[in-house]
């Protein structure tokens, strides 16, 4: 919305004549109008590339503060995009610091604001001004002015680019941030939705590197003298409402210090169980085992896979007043109000075993461990469950049935795992379409697919273009796809053979479950996301494997999903 002060009073009457149907002032249209009125050009920005060349005239932090763009040169003048045509004043300071005969041209703010991001980098503003700081002194990568290093990194400017590069990556929905020194640059990527996306920095931010990780260092309580070993730390910083409590790992790399730094939003709003996306099987599976007084339930995924998401929302589930509800993490990644949370410390002892073995004496009726890393914590878990308690936790595997032989592997009793384990949850997260460019596949490559898993002809699957709306990926946003398997009489028996987990994923599959494959078909089949996308999270084995198994199953007691394909490539 364009504020109603930078048109005089008679443009604003008039804008109304003119345009009797319009309720509100929106930018882009005022902007068209005054063009059209004033006799100036109109630019949408997403069609024009910028002259790098006539960009590297300008001071970048005059141009951030004045939200101007230079964008090429016509006619012996530069053509400038702007957004507020009577504030004469930063287009005058320009010509009179440059000399140069400048043109205005229209755009909107939120356009201007997107491409200066993009062709000046993020920060532009700060570095610039610290090329201009003579008195600072930037930290020599050998360690030669070791002692300016504290001046360097509480530098008011060091700290707004630090500030200006994390507030970005919250506002860019990133759930990590990367600091990777090369020799001749410093790159910083989000990871975006799962994938890593670089964000354009300036060419000169490679001088001001040791300062900016000694910087994090500090935010992080970590030793910045320290260059040789590994250090890990943690930030917690709040933006308007929203708590996030950042990982800090910094590594010495051949160029310098690493930093990769893990967002976890603490505060975020949990959704309801139906809200998961689950098949209608899968969620009426995971509300029977919530009543459960005693077992074990296990969500297993790879690192980032929304383990810990899909738990929080079950435990919010059954969150009340007759439930006592007690968790163990390495870190607290929600906060719940009515749930009691550990965080481990390592430092001061207080590990996965040894916070379990003390909840067990507070008297709990679900106990939820982040993370079954090893042996003693497994031990632990399945004891619990066996004495009463329900038990939650996550453990890294590709699937299901792979849960159950490495609880074994870990030293755990076939008998005990047969008889605690009630049931596995494996998801993964796909990224889902982006509304606003995806468009309908019909390439023979689609229709090829489309045969190997089992798509109707006649069903529309759509592929990612990329737009502004989500910078050029042709995604936004991710959901999870699930794989139940439920702990039968038949699976127990396998368990207490030690059989291999190819025999429990083909048991369980003859009742009923559905692969991580076939799940993420359906999200295919509902347009929300792409065949590329959940294959590159699964595997078409898997629907060979569920095609196996489905057409052994037994007649009478079979609950297994329709045939699959028979023959995939």
């Amino acid at each position: 919305m364009i504020a109603a002060r930078q048109l005089t009073e008679t443009d604003a009457r008039t804008f109304r004549t003119q345009n009797p149907g319009a309720d509100a002032l929106t930018e882009e249209r005022v902007l068209r109008w005054l063009a059209r009125e004033y006799g100036v050009s109109f630019a949408a920005l997403d069609e024009i590339e910028p002259d790098k060349q006539v960009l590297s005239l300008f001071p970048a932090r005059l141009l951030l503060r004045d939200e101007l763009l230079p964008l090429r040169r016509v006619d012996l003048e530069i053509e400038i995009a702007t957004s507020r045509l009577f504030a004469t004043q930063a287009l005058d300071g320009l010509k009179a610091l440059t000399g140069l005969r400048l043109r205005p041209v229209l755009a909107t703010t939120e356009a201007i604001n997107r491409e200066m991001k993009k062709r000046l980098g993020v920060g532009a503003d700060t570095i610039d001004t610290l090329d201009d700081e003579a008195g600072l002194q930037v930290v020599d990568e050998n360690g030669s002015t070791d002692n300016n290093l504290d001046e360097a990194a509480e530098d008011a400017s060091i700290i707004r680019f630090v500030n200006q590069v994390l507030k970005d990556a919250i506002e860019l929905r990133a759930s990590d941030v990367h600091l990777e020194p090369f020799e001749d640059e410093l790159r910083i990527r989000y990871r975006i939705d799962g994938v890593l996306q670089e964000v354009p920095v300036p060419a000169q931010i490679k001088r001001f590197q040791p300062a900016i990780v000694a910087r994090v260092k500090i935010l992080s309580h970590l030793n910045i003298a320290e260059k040789r070993l590994p250090q890990d730390g943690r930030i917690k910083v709040r933006i308007e409402d929203a708590e996030i409590d950042i990982r800090v790992s910094i590594i010495p790399m051949l160029h310098g210090e690493a930093v990769v730094m893990r967002l976890l939003r603490q505060n975020s709003a949990l959704r309801g169980a139906r809200d998961l996306g689950m098949g209608e099987r899968e969620l009426s599976c995971l509300e029977r085992v919530l009543q459960l007084p005693h077992g074990i339930v296990l969500v297993t995924g790879p690192t980032g896979s929304g383990k810990t998401s899909t738990l929080y929302t079950a435990l919010n589930e059954i969150n009340d007043s007759e439930r006592k509800i007690i968790t163990i993490e390495d870190p607290v990644e929600y906060q719940l109000k009515g749930v009691n949370q550990i965080q481990v410390s390592e430092k001061s002892g207080l590990t996965f075993a040894r916070g379990l073995r003390s909840i067990l004496r507070h008297d709990p009726d679900v106990v939820l461990i982040g993370e079954i890393r090893d042996q003693e914590t497994a031990q632990i878990a399945v004891q619990a469950s066996l004495t009463g308690h329900l038990v939650f936790s996550t453990l890294h595997t590709n699937d299901a049935a792979g849960a159950l032989t490495r609880l074994v592997d870990m030293g755990v009793e076939p008998y005990l795992v047969a008889s605690s384990l009630e049931a596995v949850l494996a998801q993964r997260l796909v990224r889902l379409l982006c509304p606003h460019c995806r468009q309908v596949d019909t390439t023979p490559e689609a229709r090829d697919y489309k045969t190997k898993l089992g798509i109707k002809p006649e069903t529309k699957v759509y592929r990612a273009v990329g737009c502004r709306e989500c910078r050029q990926t042709g995604y936004h946003g991710r959901r999870a796809i699930f794989e139940w398997m439920d702990s039968s009489s038949e699976i127990r028996t396998l368990i207490l053979k030690n059989s291999s987990t190819d025999a429990i994923r083909d048991a369980a599959r003859r009742v009923g479950m559905t692969t991580l494959a076939e799940d993420g078909r359906r999200l295919v089949e509902e347009g929300v996301t792409t065949i590329e996308e959940v294959l590159s999270v699964t595997t078409v084995h898997e629907f060979a494997t569920g095609n196996a198994a489905a057409s052994h199953a037994p007649a009478a007691t079979s609950t297994a999903q329709p045939a699959l394909p028979r023959a995939l490539i």
